[in-house]
C-alpha cells in the first residue's frame, strides 16, 4: 500500500478528502500546520505528501524548501489556488513533484497522485504492471499474465499495491502494516500473514516468498 501525509489545515477540506484517499486505497495521516508538517514528512514513512501552500505556524512553500535542503525527496503534490501561477511556479523551483489547483476534482488529485507515484517507480503507464501482474488502481483488481481477473478486498488492494511498489525488497511485517493502516488503526499482528495468504491463493504460491522472522518479498530478492 501507499501511506500519504495530507496537509491541510482546513478541516472542512482535509476530513472529506482524507475519506475520499482511504476509499481510493491508500492509508492516509494528517497534519494541520507547517510545524507539524515538516517534522512528520522527516520521519521517511510516507511514499508522497498532500501539501496545501497556505498553513499557519509556517508556509507550505518553507516546509518543502526545508525537506529538499535535508534531502528528503519524498514526492510532493501541492494545493494552490488555481490562479495563482506565481505560487505554482515557487513550488516546482522548491522541489515539488506536481500541482492541484483549488477548488479541484477529486478524481483529478487521484490521477495525479497516481501518476507522480508511478513516475517515482519509473512506471508511466495509468496501469502497475510488475511481476506479470497488472494492477488497476481505480477498480481495485488485479489481472495475471494468461489474462484472469481477480477482484480484491480494500486491505489486498493496498497490500499488493505496496508489494509491487517494492519488487524484490525484503518487507518486513512492521513495515507492512505502516503502509496498510494509517496511524489510528487497530492493528493485529498476524493480520498482515492472514492477507498475504489471500493472495497467494488468488495469485500463486510463489510470487510472494516468506523469510521466516525476516519478512515477505514479492518476486525474486534483490
Amino acid at each position: 500500500m501507499v501511506r500519504l501525509l495530507l496537509v491541510e489545515d482546513d478541516e472542512s477540506l482535509r476530513l472529506p478528502l482524507k475519506m475520499d484517499l482511504e476509499k481510493a486505497g491508500y492509508a492516509v495521516d494528517e497534519a494541520g500546520s507547517g510545524d507539524e508538517a515538516e517534522y512528520l514528512g522527516n520521519e521517511g514513512l510516507y511514499d508522497l505528501i498532500i501539501l496545501d501552500l497556505g498553513l499557519p505556524v509556517k508556509p507550505g512553500l518553507d516546509v518543502l524548501r526545508a525537506w529538499r535542503q535535508k534531502d528528503n525527496t519524498v514526492p510532493v503534490v501541492i494545493l494552490t489556488a488555481r490562479d495563482d501561477w506565481n505560487q505554482r511556479v515557487l513550488g516546482f523551483k522548491a522541489g515539488a513533484d506536481d500541482y492541484v489547483g483549488k477548488p479541484f476534482h477529486v478524481e483529478e488529485l487521484l490521477a495525479r497522485v497516481r501518476a507522480v507515484i508511478h513516475r517515482s517507480i519509473k512506471q508511466s503507464t495509468g496501469e502497475l504492471c510488475v511481476g506479470g501482474l497488472t494492477l488497476d488502481e481505480q477498480n481495485q483488481s488485479v489481472r495475471i499474465t494468461d489474462g484472469q481477473k481477480y477482484e480484491l478486498t480494500s486491505t489486498e488492494f493496498r497490500l499488493l499495491r505496496y508489494l509491487m511498489l517494492n519488487p524484490g525488497r525484503l518487507l518486513s511485517k512492521s513495515q507492512l502494516m505502516e503502509h496498510v493502516y494509517d496511524f489510528d488503526s487497530d492493528k493485529d499482528s498476524n493480520v498482515i500473514e492472514v492477507y498475504i495468504n489471500r493472495l497467494r491463493r488468488k495469485l500463486g504460491k510463489t510470487l510472494i516468498k516468506t523469510y521466516r522472522g525476516q519478512g515477505y518479498v514479492f518476486g525474486e530478492r534483490r
